[in-house]
C-alpha cells in the first residue's frame, strides 16, 4: 500500500526538450536526413529504425505541423545548438531600466541643471527616464508652474529623447516618461 501511494501521489514533469525515437506519438512524420535533405512522408517506425543504423537519433523539430517534421540528428549536438542559439539571443538582448527623477514645483535652476545632466546621462545608455514631479500642500493649486516645468524639461531633452508619455496627474503628482531617441 506504501508503495502504491508513493508512485501514485509523485509529482509527474513534463519532459524537457523535443521528443525523440520512441516517444514520437504520431504513426507517421515527414523525415529529413543528416545531410539536410528531405527524405518524405515515411512511418514513424522505419524513420526510427533509419536512424539508428546511422548511430543517430529522431528528433520532433515541428510537432504541430501535419504530419510532424523530424529530423535525424544527434540529440547532444541538437541540445548543444539549441542552447547555443539561446545564448546569443540573450546575449543580443537589450534591458531597458526606468529611471525616475524627482522634482518640486520650487526645484532651483542648479539643481534642475544637475538633475537634467543626470537624465541626459540615462538616456545615451539607453534607458527611459520617469520625470515625478511632486506636489505639497497649497503647490497644488499652481499645478500650472509642473506644467511649465515638464515643458522646459521637454524642450531641454528634444535632442537626444523623445515623449513616451505626456506629462499627466497621478495624485499629487505629475509624471513623464521619455525615451531615447
Amino acid at each position: 500500500m506504501a508503495d502504491f501511494k508513493q508512485n501514485y501521489f509523485q509529482r509527474r514533469t513534463k519532459d524537457k526538450g523535443p521528443r525523440s525515437n520512441n516517444r514520437i506519438s504520431s504513426p507517421e512524420v515527414q523525415v529529413i536526413g543528416s545531410d539536410g535533405e528531405n527524405i518524405g512522408i515515411i512511418n514513424t517506425n522505419e524513420a526510427i529504425s533509419m536512424a539508428k543504423e546511422q548511430g543517430l537519433d529522431l528528433i520532433e523539430i515541428a510537432p504541430n505541423a501535419k504530419p510532424p517534421v523530424c529530423k535525424i540528428i544527434d540529440m547532444g549536438k541538437f541540445k548543444y545548438d539549441a542552447q547555443k542559439k539561446a545564448n546569443v539571443a540573450k546575449k543580443k538582448q537589450k534591458i531597458v531600466l526606468l529611471k525616475e527623477i524627482k522634482m518640486r514645483p520650487v526645484t532651483e535652476t542648479h539643481d534642475y541643471d544637475f538633475k537634467v545632466k543626470n537624465a541626459k546621462k540615462f538616456i545615451g545608455k539607453g534607458d527611459k527616464v520617469k520625470f515625478t514631479i511632486r506636489f505639497k500642500g497649497r503647490e497644488l493649486q499652481h499645478s500650472h508652474l509642473g506644467r511649465e516645468l515638464m515643458d522646459k524639461i521637454k524642450a531641454d531633452m528634444q535632442d537626444i529623447g523623445k515623449v513616451e508619455l505626456h506629462p499627466k496627474f497621478d495624485g499629487k503628482q505629475m509624471i513623464m516618461v521619455i525615451q531615447p531617441l
